[in-house]
């Protein structure tokens, strides 16, 4: 304690004040320090509290040294000096004494400052006391109050555990939650291990921090002695309270951890439906010894976490068993398509809470089909169940046949709806099917229920197209309404249609416009590849997340330098109309010699009057005559006669007088190649000339010419 004013010689009158005798039986001495004098008085009392006799005490403050060490000096008088400075009465302080014997004691004092009219400081009078019991019984207040707070942090820790927990969907999500700022480090623990029981072995599936791998414990036999093969074995967790414990219990993993200064450990087995799935150890580098209460709150974190582990391993098993049912309904393989680059993409979706459904009846479907023409199919079945998938798989076959066939979009989309109706299923789908004729760009399109298809223009542009639908497959069908309008598009070169699932398009609490319209954006500003473009879509699709799955499929018209059309001709032919037939005979050949083929035009011409007129005797109905050329590695020219008659043509062996009987025979001369394919409840028979490769410029202005 500082020497005050020890200069001065003379003293106050009063001074030294005199002790109050109710101090002394309080065990209170009292001082008088005289600052001008630098005169330190103590009672009997006050000698008492620092241990002090009075023959060994000059009255001068830094005697007291002897006691008060060096440290708790300064401290005090910091306190005294900033209370003479800045005006204080009083002052108080708790401070350290070291008594004869060696032993620490806490002493307190409180002073009050006696100054003269200007204000100057002159006395301090004040007590001294021993504090040692009060500040043992506030420490151990304060002990207890911190042990009570750190048993409710541990507490609410587990209870934020837990709920984290309950939301985790995987194995990886139960690691996630224990490593994350609300994970087992708020419990004080300094590193975390946790492995799962598979085949007799422990298979360590999480460690942390960084570093604190053990060599050799990635996969051990549960019989081996180590912590988490025991507590698997027990069924009882195993507290590990002082290095010692560690070393004696486990002297094979203890060299491996001394690195990482661990002084204590908590092992637990993770024990779901009485079995054990796996162990968790933690691991402090900071405590010795658990409490009941902690060993309690461990115990119940354990078992929160088995409980999630078993849930989330159960996810993935249905999850893996759904993806590979709803892959197995997809197409294994998509067929390349002469003249369009086509990308397909799925994903599925992630319905909270339905454990093990993340699966749909969502699906795509490409279908080669004769004459250049390719079929699209996109859908949905109502539903996330394997029933869903099962409905799906069942109506992509049945669609995918009825398009082979031959029959019309509107028919195709009619007769899946019967089919599904008839299945005895309380499942609908929507579905939307296109059928391109990528020779000529033209694409015919029907909906049932189904969101519009987009198209995506070479410059960049997209645009969402409207089609006219009808109600969802299966629903139409039951009330009777299987009309089902054809909408026809035409798809330039280098345009690429999009055909989606609202998956792709439809947000919780979001306008079905305003996806279709940020969609359409996002097209828009994509890659012009279509397998690039698709990934993008699908990347999209993930970082949103979502409970529906996604299906997509992207056909693209390739440019002039693949197959297309050099010019199209259609005529319907009716029964008993000379004049029809005359006209179609004229129109074919100013076509044909528009074309090109003026060297072949008596072959052509003569071949489809033949074909025209069978389709007049021997059918009902009338004939519509189509004419195209296809060109590409070759130039052709290609016939349709289409009738609404299911009858195979059969050539037959004419009379040596005979007429009847020869047509097919000079179809087959007289053309390169010629076939009959189904179509709808009909037929089409076709057949091909080839070409020269520089036709002349086709004449559009003539009779009977459609675009």
């Amino acid at each position: 304690m500082a020497d005050r004013g020890a200069s001065a010689q003379s003293v106050p009158d009063d001074w030294p004040a005199h002790s109050d005798p109710i101090l002394a039986l309080n065990r209170m001495g009292t001082f008088d320090w005289d600052l001008d004098a630098g005169l330190f008085h103590m009672d009997a009392q006050a000698y008492e509290v620092f241990d002090i006799l009075p023959e060994e005490f000059d009255g001068r403050p830094d005697s007291l040294a002897i006691r008060v060490p060096r440290p708790e000096g300064s401290r005090l008088d910091t306190v005294v000096s900033r209370a003479i400075k800045d005006g204080s009465e009083n002052y108080g302080a708790y401070f350290r004494i070291r008594r004869r014997d060696g032993t620490p004691r806490w002493t307190h004092t409180q002073g009050y400052i006696r100054r003269d009219e200007t204000g100057r400081p002159r006395r301090i009078i004040g007590i001294v006391r021993d504090a040692t019991q009060e500040l043992e019984e506030s420490e151990a207040r304060s002990l207890r109050a911190a042990q009570d707070a750190a048993f409710r942090q541990q507490t609410n820790v587990v209870q934020i555990i837990t709920a984290a927990l309950s939301h985790a969907r995987s194995v990886q999500d139960v690691i996630d939650v224990l490593k994350d700022t609300h994970g087992v480090r708020n419990i004080g623990a300094a590193s975390l291990v946790m492995g799962l029981v598979e085949a007799g072995r422990i298979r360590l599936v999480a460690e942390g921090p960084e570093g604190s791998f053990v060599p050799g414990t990635r996969i051990t036999r549960i019989d081996e002695p180590y912590p988490m093969g025991e507590v698997v074995r027990t069924l009882s967790p195993r507290f590990i309270e002082s290095p010692e414990e560690f070393a004696d219990g486990y002297p094979i993993l203890w060299p491996h951890i001394t690195d990482l200064n661990i002084i204590s450990a908590a092992y637990l087995p993770l024990i779901a439906q009485a079995r054990p799935i796996g162990a968790m150890g933690l691991l402090y580098n900071d405590r010795c010894g658990f409490s009941t209460e902690e060993r309690a709150v461990l115990v119940a974190l354990g078992s929160s976490i088995a409980q999630s582990l078993q849930r989330a391993m159960l996810y993935e098993q249905e999850k893996d068993l759904a993806q590979g049912l709803q892959q197995a309904m997809l197409p294994r393989t998509i067929p390349s398509v002469r003249g369009a680059d086509v990308a397909v993409r799925y994903r599925a979706g992630s319905a909270a809470g339905s454990l093990g459904r993340d699966i749909g009846g969502d699906w795509y479907d490409l279908i080669p089909l004769p004459g250049g023409r390719v079929g699209a199919v996109i859908g949905d079945v109502q539903g996330h169940d394997t029933h869903a998938a099962a409905v799906m798989g069942q109506l992509r076959i049945v669609l995918r046949a009825y398009a082979a066939e031959g029959h019309t979009p509107a028919t195709v989309m009619a007769r899946a709806s019967v089919f599904l109706h008839e299945l005895d299923t309380d499942r609908f789908a929507t579905c939307l099917y296109a059928e391109a004729d990528l020779t000529t760009g033209v694409v015919q399109v029907v909906r049932a229920g189904h969101i519009d298809p987009l198209i995506r223009h070479q410059d960049g542009g997209c645009r969402r197209v409207t089609v006219h639908g009808g109600l969802p497959l299966g629903l139409s069908a039951e009330f009777g309404r299987l009309e089902y309008p054809v909408t026809a598009i035409e798809l330039e070169p280098a345009q690429t249609l999009l055909l989606c699932t609202d998956g792709l398009v439809e947000q919780p609490g979001a306008d079905l416009d305003d996806g279709m319209d940020l969609l359409t954006t996002l097209i828009a500003s994509g890659p012009d590849d279509v397998r690039e473009l698709a990934d993008r879509l699908i990347e999209m699709a993930e970082a949103r997340g979502g409970d529906d799955d996604v299906a997509l499929l992207l056909l693209r018209r390739r440019g002039p330098d693949s197959v297309q059309t050099g010019g199209r001709l259609q005529q319907h032919v009716a029964p008993g109309d000379p004049e029809a037939l005359t006209l179609a005979r004229h129109m074919i050949r100013a076509a044909v010699c528009a074309w090109g083929a003026r060297a072949r035009a008596d072959e052509i011409e003569l071949v489809a009057d033949e074909l025209i007129t069978n389709a007049l005797m021997h059918t009902e109905g009338s004939a519509i005559v189509t004419l195209r050329v296809l060109s590409g590695s070759e130039r052709r020219l290609r016939v349709e006669i289409e009738d609404s008659s299911s009858a195979l043509p059969r050539r037959r062996e004419a009379g040596e007088n005979g007429v009847s009987g020869r047509g097919l025979l000079l179809v087959d001369r007289l053309t390169d190649v010629w076939g009959v394919e189904a179509r709808g409840g009909g037929k089409c028979v076709w057949c091909e000339f080839l070409m020269p490769n520089a036709p002349d410029s086709p004449d559009r202005t003539g009779p009977g010419w459609h675009s």
